[in-house]
């Protein structure tokens, strides 16, 4: 599988530099999107089987596997594309592929995934792994103001995802729900105890760390073409394009456990993988990049936001019988298309644009407002009913 897909990468590329000569835009550019899309998908499901697999066989838990191996494997396309971009001097790109990963992650995974079926949602993830989300995105937010995420800034991040697994760690092996994770993608633990399968896993690490680089490149340099031939900024290409190839493990593996009735699955890889994005992902990419990481003032006052709200809207969502149903999906996935409008609106400079964010921000925004307000009351009469201790509850009338 990685063979013909760097075969059909190596292809493209080639292909690219050919058609550059010519210094215009043609479907080349598409290739490349899709050749680094072919090379992103499959390389991160080598890179995590593999370093399981020798993860299992030195003897590590299930436990720290998942939090480590799985956690950062699942965001190794968004990991990819922000390094590769934050040394090549395009911070949109860098900057946009994590906030725009964390938007789809959010709207449009969630969502999807609630429209398959109802999403069950975990005390411990509406308690404790949401709120943190929710309180990351406000420091990453804060980071932000100045326009430039500062290498010390970049720092604290990694330091705060150290101290995220940490705190992981101190909860206890035995806790699987912390993990968000379904041990059956993991190998067996007796299957790295042969010399020969240590040599298949460690293959399968290398040629998912090729195939990463590899798919990186050539979707960086695909989508950044675009970008300056129809006169859309890097940012633009970030959040959109760059952002959903790179959130398709997530978004596979959001699906099928909302197919097989595992909502805790699919919620907690999607709080999970948003959690690496802003402290991991997003850290790497400010120390990385010379200087510190820039932020678009475009970035700060409509992308940032939409961040925050997305991220505070999955509470009072979750709590809400402690499930995400089917309506709130859609109306996930309907606000990921509006907002995928507003953005294409916005490029190409349309008269309609106006119109469009009249209707948002004065009905949609408001009424979405009132309706969340609703869902976060009614989960939390339900959360406190719950803790009542029960000599103090009031009998059904008969």
């Amino acid at each position: 599988m990685e063979a013909t897909a760097a075969a059909a990468a190596g292809a493209a590329a080639n292909a690219a530099t050919a058609a550059g000569a010519t210094g215009g835009f043609d479907a080349t550019s598409l290739g490349l999107v899709a050749a680094g899309l072919a090379c992103l998908v499959p390389g991160a499901s080598l890179l995590v089987s593999g370093a399981s697999g020798l993860a299992l066989a030195f003897g590590l838990s299930p436990l720290v596997v998942g939090l480590t191996v799985v956690a950062i494997g699942t965001s190794s396309p968004e990991l990819a594309v922000t390094v590769r971009s934050a040394l090549a001097g395009e911070p949109g790109l860098a900057f946009g592929n994590v906030v725009g990963s964390n938007i789809c992650n959010v709207l449009l995974i969630l969502g999807f995934s609630a429209l398959v079926a109802p999403l069950a949602v975990a005390r411990k993830v509406t308690r404790q792994e949401i709120p943190l989300m929710i309180a990351i995105s406000f420091v990453a937010a804060m980071f932000c103001r100045d326009g430039l995420i500062a290498r010390g800034e970049g720092f604290l991040l990694l330091a705060g995802y150290v101290a995220y697994v940490w705190f992981q760690l101190r909860q206890g092996a035995s806790d699987a729900e912390s993990l968000a994770l379904d041990a059956t993608r993991l190998p067996a633990p007796n299957a790295g105890s042969r010399p020969g399968r240590w040599a298949a896993d460690a293959l399968r690490v290398v040629a998912g760390l090729a195939l990463l680089g590899l798919g990186a490149n050539l979707l960086v340099g695909g989508a950044t073409d675009i970008a300056h031939t129809f006169g859309l900024s890097d940012l633009v290409i970030g959040l959109t394009v760059v952002a959903i190839g790179t959130s398709l493990p997530e978004i596979a593996a959001s699906l099928a456990a909302a197919w097989r009735g595992e909502g805790d699955i699919a919620v907690g890889n999607v709080v999970g993988s948003n959690i690496a994005n802003l402290l991991l992902i997003l850290g790497i990419g400010a120390v990385l990049a010379p200087g510190g990481l820039p932020v678009a003032a475009e970035a700060r006052q409509m992308d940032l936001p939409i961040m925050l709200v997305t991220a505070v809207a999955c509470l009072p969502v979750a709590l809400d019988g402690a499930s995400i149903a089917r309506w709130e999906g859609g109306l996930f996935v309907a606000y990921y298309l509006a907002y995928l409008a507003y953005l294409v609106l916005a490029a190409i400079k349309s008269p309609l644009l106006g119109r469009f964010t009249d209707a948002m921000v004065f009905f949609a925004l408001p009424m979405s407002a009132v309706t969340l307000a609703v869902l976060l009351a009614r989960g939390l009469r339900q959360e406190l009913a719950r803790e009542e201790p029960p000599s103090t509850r009031r009998l059904p009338r008969r």
